[in-house]
């Protein structure tokens, strides 16, 4: 058995509901210090913590850059306890907004990621990758350490990027059931996606397959320890670009021309995933948060090879069915992107 090195890790959990920026970053001040004074070394925040997550234009007013509130607490609080502490915001950097899960060490030094694949209608508050999916390994003093994104972690050759050049996996989400939300218009009608025939019936699980197995197959290919934080509880968000989205999905369910007329006024009501966990090298899982655990934290301490895990077997394929990435890789980020562009001219008079 080769040697190791044991580190205590926390994953927070917090409730997703949109706050202003500095009350969300003092409840999450509070988890961290519990965190800490628990005894983690590494402390994980979830997805858009600073903000909670909507799919509303009130997230251009939200963007920060890297010398704003945010990223000032995050290397702040690092430094002050004595941790080395992630969490992801929307960064505007150059004219732009990306999902930036950022990572700082007890010495102020910073490793940054950016989310390489927004989730649908996310492009229309930040954009994914340029050109070609980039991943980073932050060199900490604890480990090599390996970043993604909510819905990153559905595409596999981000995965297989990292392969026997990481010794830990942190991960920050929000993911909401979409497979499963309740989709409601100002008359009162209102829609589940089952209702919409077998095609989007076949769909509904991606969210809980990405978040669950597909996740902890993945860490467990690589071989590595990995902690998830995640977002909980239920949301109401606006849906952007209603009209153009129900266009498009009556291409497969024509009984969605019926709400035409509403579309543009339709609100979404959705759980989020209960998925905070911290899974060993096996990628079994040591520690998992629940939804009645509300605003809280979970530790585990894991073991770091002292030497790089290279994967021997074949990478498992991805759980996701191809009408979910063409969904969310694909349409709604097209019929979002005037939303986007809506941001960088608020952006730009700023």
């Amino acid at each position: 058995m080769k040697n190791s090195t044991k580190l205590k890790i926390a994953a927070l959990q917090m409730d997703a509901n949109p706050a202003p920026t500095l009350e969300r970053l003092q409840r999450a001040e509070r988890l961290v210090m519990g965190a800490s004074e628990s005894g983690a070394q590494l402390i994980v925040l979830p997805e858009c913590f600073n903000t909670g997550y909507a799919f509303s234009e009130e997230n251009h007013t939200r963007v920060e850059k890297i010398d704003g509130l945010t990223a000032t607490w995050l290397h702040d609080t690092a430094v002050r306890l004595n941790i080395h502490l992630a969490g992801s915001f929307m960064l505007l950097d150059e004219g732009d907004t990306y999902n930036t899960l950022l990572l700082f060490a007890p010495d102020g030094r910073s490793w940054r990621y950016d989310k390489n694949y927004p989730w649908g209608w996310e492009q229309g508050f930040f954009r994914g990758s340029r050109l070609k999916p980039r991943i980073t390994i932050a060199d900490t003093d604890l480990g090599d350490i390996g970043m993604l994104i909510c819905w990153d972690v559905s595409h596999a050759e981000l995965w297989e990027m990292y392969a026997g050049q990481v010794d830990l996996m942190i991960i920050s989400s929000c993911p909401v059931e979409i497979g499963h939300a309740t989709y409601q218009f100002p008359n009162g009608d209102s829609f589940v996606p089952d209702d919409l025939g077998p095609r989007f019936a076949a769909n509904a699980d991606t969210v809980l397959l990405a978040f669950g197995d597909m996740l902890n197959q993945q860490a467990a290919w690589l071989g590595v320890p990995a902690v998830h934080s995640t977002e909980c509880g239920r949301i109401q968000t606006p849906i952007p670009r209603g009209r153009e989205a129900m266009l498009g999905y009556a291409l497969a369910s024509p009984k969605t021309l019926r709400y035409l007329p509403q579309a543009n006024e339709i609100q979404m009501t959705s759980d989020l995933v209960q998925e905070c966990k911290i899974l060993d090298s096996s990628g079994e899982v040591l520690t998992k948060l629940s939804k009645e655990d509300g605003e809280a934290f979970t530790l585990a301490s894991v073991n770091l090879a002292q030497s790089k895990i290279s994967p021997q077997n074949p990478q498992p394929a991805s759980l996701i069915p191809r009408t979910s990435y063409f969904l969310a890789d694909v349409f709604l980020p097209a019929i979002t992107k005037p939303v986007y562009r809506k941001g960088q001219r608020l952006w730009k008079n700023a």
